[in-house]
Formats: structure tokens, sequence, C-alpha cells
């Protein structure tokens, strides 16, 4: 099975989960369960950084589809940073940069968020 990681943190008030490996549907519900603790901690605001995978499926896409929703309900969101360009390309196809905010470092995507609530 392919290698694939989560790790939580925080920057400045914003949390980021950092992905590294392969995201498909039998890595999926790390993910998975990786919103779902910071929705528990009521945590909405989620920056997620992309620096270290290497590929995503369409079930990987799915878990921010499912998660999107809640996030925005609750004043946050799910921004996405630091992605290569194979992984970037599967989103732009399929149409995520019209429904995500996307960025090329992880300060940026912080910084929007920190900017969003002044």
């Amino acid at each position: 099975m392919a290698e694939f990681t989560v790790k939580k943190g925080e920057v400045n008030q914003v949390n980021v989960i950092e992905l590294s490996g392969y995201l498909d549907a039998h890595t999926a519900p790390a993910l998975e369960a990786a919103f779902d603790e910071l929705i528990n901690e009521k945590k909405f605001k989620v920056v997620v950084n992309f620096e270290h995978l290497n590929y995503i499926s369409s079930a990987g896409l799915g878990v921010f589809m499912a998660y999107v929703e809640t996030m925005r309900e609750n004043k946050g969101d799910i921004k996405f940073c630091c992605l290569k360009s194979e992984v970037y390309n599967i989103f732009n196809l399929l149409g995520f940069p019209v429904l995500y905010d996307f960025f090329e470092t992880l300060d940026e995507a912080v910084r929007k968020f920190n900017s969003e609530q002044a």
C-alpha cells in the first residue's frame, strides 16, 4: 500500500493539515479523521499543505467536498497551499479553483485567513 501521512499543527490561530505521500480511497479515512477532530474541537479555519503530497485520487478530492460546507457554515474555510503542478492540475481539471483558494505558500494562506478576520 502507498505511504500516506497526515500531520496537524497551527500557525497564527489557523489549523494546518500537512499531507504527504498518496491520497486515495485507502488513505482518505486518515484525512477524514483529521477533519473530524478539528470539527469536534470547533476549529474551522484550515489550510491544507500539499508540499509533500505526490498523488491525489477522486476519493481524496471528495474528502474536501465533504467538509468544506461545515467549515464555511462555522465562519471558517479550507484553503490549499504548496501544491506540486501535477496535483494542482487534478484540482484545476475538476474546477476546484472556482470553489477554493489556492496559495503558493503556507504563509500566504494563513495571512488570507487573518486578513478576513479584520
